[in-house]
C-alpha cells in the first residue's frame, strides 16, 4: 500500500532531522503534531541537499546537485518519488501550495556552495536569501496553512529569523568553513584578519535581527508560536556564547550548547510560554 510508503518517507526524514539536529528537533516536537511531519519534510530536504555540497568530497557534487534538483523537479511534477525524502517534501509543497520559486532560490544557493566566492554584500544576500531565509518561508506556508494574509504579514520575520540562524551558523562554523571549505561568506572578510572588532560588528547585525524576529514569533498561530520560540531560544543562547568568545577561537574552535542545557531552555521556555510571558 502506498500509506505504508508515505508513513516510512515521512519516518526517514524525521530521523534525518533528529540525526543532525538536536535543536531543531525539540523545536518540531513543540509544535502542535498535526504539522509536525510536514515540517521535518522540509528539514530532510534541505539537509541533503547541504550534504550534497558540503560532505560528499570525492565525488562529482555539482552532477549530483543537478541530479537532484532534476529529481525535485520529476517529483514536484509527477506527485510521486521513490525517494523517501523527495516524496514527503513533494506531498508537503502540494498541501500548503508551497511557491516553487522558494525551493529555486534555495538550490540556487546550494550551487553557489560549490564554487570559491569572494563574497561581496550582494553575494552575501543572495546566499542567505536562497539558504536560510526561503526555508523560513517554507515552513510559514505550513504554520499559517494557507492563510494569505497572515502570510504577507509574518513574511518579513520569518525571512529575519532564518538569516539570524543562518548567521549564527556561519560564526558557529567558521572554522570548518574556513580550514576544510575553504570558505568564509561575511562580506569583504579577511578570515587572517579576522579580529573581535569584526565580529562585533557582525553580531550587532544578528542582535537586531533577533529582536525584529521575535515580534513575528509573538504573532504566529498557536499550533507554532512554542516550537518556534523554543528555536529561538537555541539560537539566543549559542549567539550568547558566541559573543562571549574571542575571535581568535571562533576560527579555530566550533561553539556548541550541550543537550543538557537545550533540554533547561526547553522546560524555562515552556514555563514562559504557559504564564504568557511570550
Amino acid at each position: 500500500m502506498k500509506k505504508l510508503f508515505d508513513e516510512l518517507s515521512y519516518k526517514i526524514s524525521k530521523q534525518t532531522t533528529r540525526q543532525y539536529s538536536t535543536s531543531f528537533s525539540l523545536g518540531i516536537l513543540a509544535l502542535s503534531p498535526n504539522i509536525r511531519n510536514s515540517v521535518y519534510a522540509i528539514y530532510g530536504y534541505v539537509r541533503l541537499a547541504d550534504e550534497i555540497v558540503d560532505s560528499f568530497h570525492g565525488y562529482d557534487r555539482s552532477t549530483l546537485l543537478k541530479r537532484f534538483r532534476e529529481q525535485t523537479n520529476q517529483a514536484l511534477t509527477e506527485k510521486i518519488s521513490l525517494n523517501p525524502i523527495l516524496q514527503c517534501f513533494q506531498q508537503t509543497v502540494h498541501r500548503y501550495n508551497i511557491d516553487v520559486q522558494l525551493i529555486n532560490q534555495f538550490l540556487k544557493s546550494m550551487e553557489m556552495d560549490l564554487q570559491k566566492i569572494d563574497y561581496d554584500s550582494e553575494l552575501y544576500k543572495e546566499y542567505i536569501l536562497g539558504s536560510a531565509e526561503v526555508v523560513g518561508l517554507m515552513c510559514l506556508h505550513i504554520f499559517v496553512n494557507g492563510d494569505k494574509e497572515l502570510f504577507s504579514k509574518l513574511k518579513p520575520f520569518a525571512m529575519k529569523l532564518g538569516s539570524a540562524f543562518q548567521k549564527v551558523n556561519f560564526l558557529r562554523d567558521m572554522k570548518d568553513d574556513y580550514h576544510v571549505l575553504g570558505r568564509c561568506y561575511f562580506p569583504n572578510v579577511d578570515i587572517s584578519y579576522f579580529d573581535n572588532i569584526v565580529k562585533n560588528q557582525i553580531e550587532k547585525e544578528i542582535y537586531d535581527e533577533f529582536k525584529e524576529a521575535l515580534e513575528g514569533i509573538k504573532k504566529l498561530p498557536t499550533s507554532s508560536k512554542f516550537g518556534v520560540y523554543l528555536a529561538y531560544r537555541y539560537y539566543i543562547s549559542l549567539f550568547k556564547k558566541i559573543k562571549k568568545t574571542s575571535a581568535n577561537k571562533i576560527i579555530n574552535q566550533r561553539i556548541r550548547i550541550s543537550n543538557g542545557r537545550k533540554f533547561s531552555l526547553m522546560m524555562s521556555s515552556y514555563v514562559q510560554y504557559k504564564m504568557s510571558l511570550l
